[in-house]
This record gives structure tokens, C-alpha cells and sequence, in this order.
């Protein structure tokens, strides 16, 4: 299995990561285009208002990255498996994040197996 340095990875990849660890929704709201939207299987939170309450909630189990397992990027797109700690379980989670002018444009995010 691949290790990954946080630190040399996609800048925004990397800002979020920080923003999520440090609970920081101000932090977390910076890397987000005003028009951003996140998909996800329990629904869909279109506008950053809407980013910002999903993320809300999200901070409240206090996510921590554990391990990144899978990541690939291109110029415009983050690909990445990883487990995370939530309310200190830790759960596999995936996610693509499309990054427009340095923020993240699009995003889809799961949990599970």
C-alpha cells in the first residue's frame, strides 16, 4: 500500500485536510467556491450556506484523517480513499473533489466499506 506525505499533495487537498483537523469551519468555508456542491448519499448541499451547515454538523463528530489510501490528482481533480476517525471510529471514506480557481468547485464524499 501506497504512503502519502500530506504535505506534497494538492495544496487544496492539503488545506482541507488541515481545516478538518483543526475543526475549523471559517478554515474549512475558504476552500469553497461561493457556487460549490456536495454530493453525497444522504443528499446534496448546493451553494457554500448550504457546504457550510453540512460541514457544520460534519464537524461535530470530529474527523481526523488516519490513514490516506488511495489518492490520484490532475490538474483540476482529487481522487482519495482514506480512513477517517468519526467520534473516534474509524470509518473508510471516499471522495473526488473538483477544484476551480484554488477551491474546491465540486465534491463528492461517502462512508463505508
Amino acid at each position: 500500500m501506497a504512503k502519502y506525505d500530506i504535505s506534497k499533495l494538492h495544496p487544496v487537498f492539503v488545506r482541507q485536510m488541515e481545516a478538518l483537523a483543526a475543526l475549523d469551519i471559517e478554515a474549512v468555508m475558504k476552500n469553497y467556491t461561493d457556487d460549490a456542491v456536495l454530493l453525497r448519499f444522504e443528499g446534496v448541499s448546493v451553494g457554500i450556506e448550504a457546504v457550510r451547515e453540512t460541514f457544520t454538523g460534519y464537524l461535530t463528530v470530529k474527523p481526523t484523517l488516519v490513514e490516506l489510501q488511495e489518492y490520484i490528482e490532475t490538474e483540476d481533480t482529487i481522487f482519495y480513499r482514506a480512513i477517517m476517525n468519526l467520534n473516534g471510529e474509524p470509518e473508510h471514506a471516499f471522495g473526488t473533489l473538483v477544484v476551480r480557481d484554488g477551491r474546491i468547485w465540486r465534491q463528492t464524499a461517502g462512508f463505508g466499506g
